[in-house]
């Protein structure tokens, strides 16, 4: 029986549009390649000089791939990374996440390509190719980051031991090093960045957070007010203080302009008792969830050794009588007297037996 992949409906729609978007780009580029000019489709990726026309590619951007190593990262990003987060969370959750951490990066990076262009006069900045999963995979280490915040990834049987919270800005100067190369646009630092940005603020401010059934909590909890995840924390230890106090003087300017909301009034209280007493948010649904898929993967594994059991043996031959192993049995016949005593019963004990008389007359 092969094996089967159970994949959530919004991580296999984004793996089924990132496959189909990806190879349509590439059979283009294969038809209208020429030696000295660089193609661009406008209607697939997002070109600020040119894709005006085709508003549907500020969403569908971030899932097009132009290179087999991108394309192989983007998509065992959105295989892992959202098969977990959508069983964390919910299909619907997901599907919202990723609406606001693919279109706000896009459209800011959009408009920084539209400024450099404004300043310099160079139309380099407005044929920039502005696509690809770089926000979705930055925005996923982010939801990493608040889900589990102690976890701990080791690299090198134990050489490299790197917090969950620590890999987001390592990746983003991975990404800021490759757009000066020809595998990366000048666009991916940007669209790193602005994701990075986009999806720790919806987290923190503003995304419905699943109660915890075992803490008394309002029904309708917003954003993520613990330290763990306050923004000092994906920085090194010896810049913390300075990010926190930069963070904190941003945060008053949004409450000081209504774009943010005090956390009393967002039903959530900051500080580490608060983190104590509510825990990560999502963390008991998304425990709850694996145990679930545990369970149903172990069930799954022993229904088809039972199914593979009971085929083999309906398949195997009958087993052959056992013949005997002592000497034969030779069987005496019996006489004929013996035999006519046994066949014709003779009168039974007690027995009487009755004839009337017949009269003379």
């Amino acid at each position: 029986m092969p094996p089967r992949i159970n994949l959530p409906p919004v991580t296999r729609a984004l793996l089924g549009t990132l496959l189909f978007q990806s190879v349509l780009s590439a059979a283009i580029r294969y038809r209208q390649w020429a030696e000295d000019t660089d193609i661009v489709i406008p209607y697939l990726t997002l070109i600020p000089q040119l894709s005006i026309a085709y508003p549907w590619t500020f969403l569908t951007a971030s899932l097009v791939e132009g290179n087999i190593f991108t394309f192989g990262l983007g998509a065992v990003t959105l295989y892992h990374g959202g098969r977990y987060l959508e069983r964390a969370w919910s299909s619907a959750d997901l599907a919202k996440f990723l609406v606001l951490v693919t279109l706000i990066p896009n459209v800011l990076t959009f408009f920084t390509m539209i400024f450099f262009f404004t300043l310099t006069r160079n139309t380099d900045w407005t044929l920039t190719i502005i696509g690809g999963t770089i926000p979705i995979q930055i925005a996923f280490l982010v939801a990493f980051s608040q889900l589990i915040p102690a976890h701990t990834v080791t690299l090198f049987r134990g050489i490299v031991s790197l917090r969950v919270p620590r890999i987001p800005l390592i990746y983003i100067g991975i990404v800021t090093l490759l757009s000066f190369t020809p595998l990366l646009s000048r666009a991916a630092l940007w669209l790193a960045n602005y994701s990075f940005l986009a999806s720790w603020t919806y987290l923190r401010f503003f995304k419905m957070v699943f109660p915890d059934l075992d803490s008394a909590q309002p029904a309708s909890l917003r954003g993520d007010a613990s330290e763990t995840f306050a923004f000092a924390e994906f920085f090194p230890g010896p810049v913390k203080p300075a990010v926190a106090a930069f963070s904190d003087q941003i945060y008053n300017i949004l409450v000081a302009i209504r774009l943010c909301k005090p956390s009393a009034q967002r039903g959530i209280t900051a500080g580490r008792d608060s983190f104590q007493h509510r825990g990560a948010p999502g963390s008991a649904r998304a425990e709850a969830e694996r145990r679930r898929a545990i369970a149903l993967k172990a069930l799954d594994q022993r229904l088809n050794a039972a199914t593979a059991a009971a085929r083999q043996s309906s398949q195997a031959p009958p087993p052959a009588p056992a013949q005997p192993s002592g000497p034969p049995v030779q069987v005496q016949p019996q006489s004929s007297a013996q035999t006519a005593m046994k066949s014709e019963p003779g009168p039974m004990l007690g027995e009487t037996k009755f004839e009337p008389e017949e009269d003379d007359s």
